[in-house]
């Protein structure tokens, strides 16, 4: 079902975009699945090339408040990779238009759609660690979204938009989410340096071919902030520090020599309380109703996460 951020778009529409900048027309496209937010769509073109198109919702879509801008946010993050990490596989940015992007088309599957994925979790792992070499302006996202000089502060503004965001849609949430920053500013403060974050490494963001890492995509939602928190997503549901051998983490340790102490166990149960927050507070924008098998898995594990805090 398509989500109500997802704009329902045609061969017309998409030829009507990219004709007038990239000089050719849509000889075939396609949609593609997978996310919840835009709309995706791969295009060949008449002069051969291959294309990935990606249109933001239609302005009568209601968005979370971090959401603002992630068309032209994603142009940025592939421009920095490529510039900063340029070993990393991402998408070179064709067009950057009026809520629309161009991007070329990266070879390969997602993991969503491959059996063996062990050494290409392992690789990706040694990419993040690349990525997280790159060190940004400030805490936080980009624009007028939440953002600060230091991690406890942003942490905290980000999370203070989430909660905003639930009480909009009346999406009910555990207690005790809007009393973590301060709670933990200690350990959050550690964090000095604003890495960049990919943030969304669920298996559909991350193409193979052959047993090799061929492309990260999806990078509109990245963000400045502790590397930590990109362990979250590649272990989605699951406690990464309880998985030592967890191919992603073998990879990213090789890379960094990460320790997980125990200062380092909390700060990741806090960036899971922040993903599952994410992930219901949006479920309404995306036409899933609270209350639903979604929203009563994810709040158990929130409540775990925050007993366990």
């Amino acid at each position: 079902m398509r989500s109500p951020t997802q704009r329902d778009l045609d061969n017309r529409t998409i030829d009507d975009l990219l004709a007038p900048v990239l000089g050719a027309n849509v000889a075939e496209a396609a949609e593609l699945s997978g996310g919840g937010y835009a709309a995706v769509w791969r295009v060949r073109l008449t002069d051969g090339r291959d294309v990935v198109v990606k249109v933001g919702p239609p302005a009568s879509a209601r968005l979370l408040r971090y959401e603002r801008g992630l068309v032209e946010a994603e142009g940025d993050y592939f421009r920095l990779v490529r510039s900063g990490a340029p070993g990393v596989p991402v998408p070179e940015v064709v067009h950057v238009g009026a809520d629309w992007i161009a991007t070329t088309l990266l070879p390969g599957t997602p993991l969503t759609e491959i059996t063996d994925t062990t050494g290409v979790r392992e690789q990706l792992g040694t990419a993040v660690a690349q990525l997280h070499r790159i060190t940004g302006p400030h805490f936080g996202y980009t624009g007028d979204r939440p953002r600060a000089d230091d991690w406890p502060t942003a942490y905290g503004r980000i999370l203070e938009a989430l909660l905003a965001d639930a009480a909009d849609w009346d999406v009910p949430l555990p207690p005790g989410i809007g009393e973590l920053a301060t709670r933990h500013a200690a350990n959050l403060a550690t964090v000095t340096r604003p890495a960049l974050l990919h943030f969304d490494l669920w298996d559909g963001n991350v193409l193979a071919v052959d047993g090799r890492l061929t492309g990260l995509v999806d990078g509109e939602r990245y963000l400045w902030g502790d590397p930590l928190l990109d362990l979250v997503s590649p272990a989605l549901y699951h406690r990464i520090e309880d998985e030592p051998e967890h191919p992603f983490l073998r990879g990213y340790t090789a890379a960094t020599g990460l320790v997980l102490d125990d200062a380092a166990r909390t700060r990741l149960a806090l960036y899971r309380v922040h993903l599952h927050t994410l992930m219901l507070a949006e479920g309404p924008s995306r036409g899933i109703p609270a209350g639903g098998e979604r929203h009563v898995r994810l709040t158990g594990l929130l409540e775990d996460e925050l007993r366990n805090l």
